[in-house]
């Protein structure tokens, strides 16, 4: 009969695998067995070697060492997935779980009806089976007919509430039931050893439970896990780990790096950086890897949010039938042939052409009139997308193929195939040989951008370790981290959120129902954490981090911290103090002054009213702006704003001006204004939906300009002229010519005699209208046209803002004294322009309102100018 001896790991040992493996030896020669015939099961891959090294060191014969998955995968190869069976792979299997539901009536409906529920519920059904499936495969292959025949009349339909989650879970049982036989069933076949040696840690592994009774051999078992009662009691006297209380996510982060970096300069390595958030982990290895750290990550990050995941997204977005002009350039700029030398002008020609017609959407670029090398690379890159979404509805398996060729014809393809995550991306999208199966699932275009997407958010990239160089440094999970001989455990996340927090049970059988089934309960998982950590504490250096806000929301203790201070202070101990291992720096101060910079060769020779402006208000805003020339790119995808209403609105009024020949009846102009209106708004390719606010405040305004406009009318004013471009070269200004658009000019009697009077358009609140014009010599633009105005006519001039935006009448600000502003306007310009050709400085002098809206604001420094 076989003896099952259990013996428990030593933990307090400097080196527990060499104690195993002479334990192991001693154990053997006593039974009378020879280790060259025992398997030595380990719980996971990563003490593999660390066993093997172990045994190795102590010579003689050594066992088979093996998990029950490697030992399962030296017996043969996996058996093939037929179509619509449980892959394990999330993405492939929920599409089969939907596909499955729709194959009912009632799920076809429910599809029909509340589209993002169902496809919840399908997401959901597919965890469940995949828990089902994995709880019957621990079990001996002639076991299961019996377990599944419980777990049907566990599973009895049932009314009320509930029912749709009953419905769900039966059929996930169907369909987990028709999962093909894993490759650990080989196992329960195979002939036994003479010996079975298990390594047991985290709790008991079912399969190997149940592979020791159904193939039983004399077997000894190393238990490594305390009793979970009493788990931090039996901790040795020397785990008193420090906690560290940061305050946010930053300075966590920051902390955890420097302790892990403490721990490497005192040759303290490896290092187990234990990943509890992902997140945070992110960001601490981002500050390790400035240091130059030898890392080994064996957590990875979502593929979605590497290079080559962003590069197919991108290609997908643009394929899409509303796609904008930033997602094609998104495209185009993600290592495709056209960022290659040779081929790089066109691109940044196509995108200058994009900005300054302001194309918006591919659907309009592709009836622009660009450049010829511009043209060329815009009818490449659209027969690609169409290519791409040409078809409405076919099979997955379809839509990979075009995929695949869509990559491969912008050049995407090889620059995948040369980097470790565009590989892993070819892998997981099946776009390469043996990658696995696809599901013949049909779907349109956007619900295979979603898959796709969705597959990139659910597969982790898991960077190569560097080739001959010993990691100092191993992000792992903590179910990861036990039994490794790590020289030092930094732990951040030990909070109440993410360390010892309870799990959620199964979303469609609840605890006490999936326990039935044999998935693990509450209780199992929360003890199976429980074990890791204590496990962890063993570590020669522990270090627990939280932070104190996590955003907003205040965080505390994990209840295994809690735990483990109570337990050290009944021994009257308590844990380590932990004191920062940040450096502190002098940084010496560099005040930063107003600069005042001199470039006499850069005036530029066309001055306009806004640059006079710029001069007047900031000369440093005029130095950047018009010197320097910098502008920042405007969105090609963005919502119409004010600036775009008030560019619209000037063309409908010089629409209806210049085509009105004699005043009419009010409600007969009004019906024109608004006509000429949705013209203006076809023509500038305004969506209805994004110009619905202004289109309604536009409503409500044309009765009140009409109203406006005949009172005008009644006293004699006419419109002349519209949209007038105008310029002058003044001698005293050296060469240099002001030059303006104006808005409108009409003739008007003032004081019985023919006057003309100059009409700004503006959609702006009329309170800062009239505080221009309240210091007439410090409004610019009115003047500006004013000087203008002079170069051609004789007849007395006015000026007035109009102010548009009002809701209950137009409201006109006549400027009091435009002539004489005008003419101070010209010799203050001819003066500046005499100093700065001289080379004068551009001091930053703009305060207050001037610099709330500058665009040079950044590049001046002024919120970072010294106070001294």
């Amino acid at each position: 009969m076989a003896t099952i001896d259990r013996l428990a790991l030593e933990n307090r040992t400097s080196d527990r695998w060499a104690g195993l493996a002479a334990a192991a030896a001693a154990w053997a020669q006593g039974r009378g067995v020879s280790l060259r015939d025992a398997v030595l099961l380990l719980p996971f891959t990563q003490l593999l070697p660390h066993a093997r090294r172990a045994f190795a060191g102590a010579g003689g014969w050594m066992p088979r060492i093996e998990t029950t998955r490697t030992l399962a995968a030296s017996l043969g190869p996996a058996q093939p997935v037929a179509s619509g069976q449980i892959t394990f792979d999330v993405a492939i299997d929920t599409l089969s779980a939907a596909a499955l539901l729709r194959s009912q009536p009632w799920g076809a409906a429910w599809a029909r009806r509340d589209a993002r529920g169902f496809d919840q519920s399908a997401a959901a059904m597919t965890s469940t089976a995949h828990a089902m499936a994995r709880a019957a495969f621990a079990l001996p292959p002639d076991e299961r007919g019996a377990h599944w025949d419980a777990a049907r009349e566990a599973l009895a339909p049932m009314s009320g509430p509930g029912a749709t989650e009953r419905l769900l879970a039966r059929v996930a049982l169907e369909w987990a039931a028709l999962a093909p036989a894993p490759a650990t069933d080989r196992l329960f076949a195979m002939t036994p050893p003479s010996t079975w040696i298990v390594v047991q840690a985290g709790g008991e592994d079912a399969l190997t439970t149940r592979l020791l009774a159904a193939r039983p051999a004399t077997t000894l078992i190393f238990d490594a896990d305390p009793l979970a009662d009493d788990a931090f009691a039996q901790l040795a006297a020397h785990c008193l780990p420090a906690l560290a209380l940061c305050d946010d996510f930053e300075h966590e982060a920051q902390c955890a790096a420097a302790q892990v970096l403490e721990h490497v300069r005192a040759g303290h390595t490896p290092v187990a950086l234990i990943a509890l958030d992902r997140v945070l982990v992110r960001r601490v290895r981002a500050l390790l890897e400035r240091q130059q750290v030898e890392l080994l990550d064996e957590t990875g990050w979502k593929l979605s949010t590497t290079r080559a995941g962003a590069q197919v997204m991108a290609l997908l977005q643009a394929a899409r039938g509303d796609a904008t002009a930033d997602a094609l350039l998104d495209w185009l700029k993600a290592d495709t042939v056209w960022t290659r030398p040779g081929h790089s002008a066109a691109l940044d020609a196509l995108e200058a052409s994009c900005r300054r017609l302001q194309i918006g959407t591919v659907a309009a670029l592709r009836s622009a009139e660009l450049a010829p090398a511009s043209t060329r690379l815009r009818d490449a890159a659209v027969n690609i997308l169409d290519r791409l979404s040409a078809s409405p509805r076919q099979a997955l398996g379809a839509w990979l193929a075009l995929l695949a060729e869509a990559l491969d014809a912008c050049g995407a393809m090889a620059a995948l195939q040369a980097d470790d995550a565009g590989r892993q991306v070819l892998t997981v999208l099946r776009l390469v040989r043996g990658a696995g199966s696809v599901s013949d699932v049909t779907m349109g275009a956007d619900a295979f951008r979603d898959w796709v997407d969705g597959v990139l958010e659910q597969a982790t990239f898991l960077p190569a370790a560097a080739a001959g160089a010993e990691a100092e440094v191993v992000i792992t999970p903590l179910a990861r981290a036990m039994l490794r001989p790590f020289a030092a455990v930094v732990l951040p996340g030990a909070d109440d959120l993410r360390l010892g927090a309870m799990p959620a049970a199964d979303a469609l059988l609840g605890d006490a129902l999936g326990a039935q089934l044999g998935l693990p309960t509450l209780v199992q998982r929360r003890d199976a954490e429980l074990l890791a950590f204590v496990q962890v504490l063993v570590a020669p250096r522990v270090t627990l981090l939280r932070r104190r806000l996590d955003g907003s929301d205040p965080l505390g203790d994990s209840p295994l911290v809690e735990r483990l201070a109570l337990a050290l202070a009944q021994r009257g101990a308590a844990m380590s103090p932990w004191v920062d291992p940040r450096i502190d720096l002098s940084i010496v101060p560099t005040p930063i002054r107003m600069s005042a910079p001199a470039a006499p060769d850069l005036l530029p020779m066309r001055l306009s009213a806004s640059s006079c402006e710029a001069l007047r208000a900031c000369p440093y805003r005029f130095f950047a702006l018009n010197m320097l020339r910098l502008r920042e790119d405007d969105e090609l995808e963005r919502e119409i704003e004010k600036r775009d209403y008030g560019t619209w609105l000037h063309a409908v009024l010089f629409e209806f001006h210049s085509t009105r020949e004699a005043p009419a009846a009010a409600d007969i102009e009004i019906a024109r204004l608004l006509q000429l209106a949705d013209t203006q708004r076809d023509a500038q390719a305004m969506s209805d939906a994004d110009f619905l606010p202004f289109a309604a405040s536009f409503a409500s305004f044309a009765p009140r300009y009409i109203a406006w406009l005949h009172e005008r009318d009644g006293e004699g004013a006419r419109w002349l002229r519209g949209e007038v471009e105008m310029s002058m070269s003044p001698p005293e200004f050296d060469g240099t010519e002001l030059r303006g658009v104006i808005d409108r000019i009409d003739e008007v009697r003032v004081d019985g005699a023919l006057a003309l009077q100059m009409i700004d358009y503006k959609t702006g609140g009329v309170a800062g209208l009239k505080d221009k014009v309240k210091e007439p010599l410090e409004d610019t633009q009115l003047a500006f046209y004013a000087s203008l105005m002079r170069s051609e006519t004789a007849l007395p001039l006015t000026a007035s803002y109009l102010a548009v935006d009002g809701t209950k009448s137009i409201d006109e600000v006549p400027h009091p004294h435009v002539e004489p502003s005008a003419d101070a306007l010209l010799d203050g310009l001819a003066h500046d322009l005499k100093r700065l050709r001289a080379g004068a400085g551009l001091p930053a002098l703009g305060e207050g309102a001037t610099c709330e809206h500058c665009a040079a604001r950044g590049v001046c420094r002024r919120d970072h100018w010294s106070n001294a």
